[in-house]
């Protein structure tokens, strides 16, 4: 899927978040005239955080998040939706729209456009699914434990979500061993203090390197 050079090593620090923007922009489209990027890890490993921020490193680049697709009756169980309402028309070069779940309401509400931009990022759980990955420009893994992810993903949602999380979790335990992402990912993305590191996924070609740290801070290094 990735069809540019991952990022090579560097032995200096500040490489910025819109140095990979720059990268994923030179990748050549992969859906119509779209490079899709997925960003998927286990819930609560920190994906939206992440692709909010290189959604904007990319100008604005539209991020369609999972849970406006998935539901509770189909937590997993989205794939013919998605392709009929947002890569089927991506794919011809046609703004997509598609209808956004309400998780409070349980009830899906009004279309909402997606344009077919240069890139546009797709982030949750099973971004990577196999039906997915030849759609791909390159997918992106949050390389967190599943349980440090989840361990998050509970203490930001509090108390009144606790049994919809022990639901979640066996469902997405069943998701990964069936249709596993991190195998086929070209870079794995890990939070540190300083901003993200990168580093080449189980996906990326031998000569990937060994990474690069990215940060906030603008910075000419490549």
């Amino acid at each position: 899927m990735f069809h540019g050079k991952p990022p090579t090593p560097h032995h200096t620090s500040g490489i910025a978040i819109h140095d990979l923007a720059a990268r994923l922009r030179g990748l050549p489209p992969s859906l119509g005239p779209v490079r899709l990027i997925g960003v998927d890890g286990h819930a609560g490993s920190g994906k939206s955080t992440f692709a909010g921020r290189l959604a904007r490193a990319l100008d604005g680049a539209p991020v369609l998040h999972l849970d406006d697709i998935a539901s509770h009756e189909q937590l997993f169980a989205w794939t013919g939706r998605l392709m009929s309402e947002v890569i089927g028309p991506l794919a011809r070069g046609e703004r997509a729209h598609f209808t956004p779940y309400d998780w409070r309401a349980r009830a899906f509400g009004m279309p909402r456009p997606l344009p077919a931009a240069p890139v546009v990022l797709i982030e949750g759980v099973g971004a990577g699914r196999r039906a997915l990955r030849p759609h791909l420009a390159g997918l992106l893994w949050m390389e967190l434990p599943q349980e440090e992810s989840w361990a998050r993903g509970r203490r930001r949602d509090g108390v009144e979500q606790r049994e919809f999380w022990d639901g979640w979790i066996a469902a997405e335990r069943a998701h990964f061993a069936a249709d596993p992402s991190r195998p086929h990912a070209d870079l794995l993305v890990l939070q540190r203090q300083e901003g993200y590191e990168v580093l080449p996924g189980p996906g990326a070609t031998p000569a990937a390197g060994q990474g690069v740290t990215l940060s906030e801070r603008p910075s000419s290094m490549w």
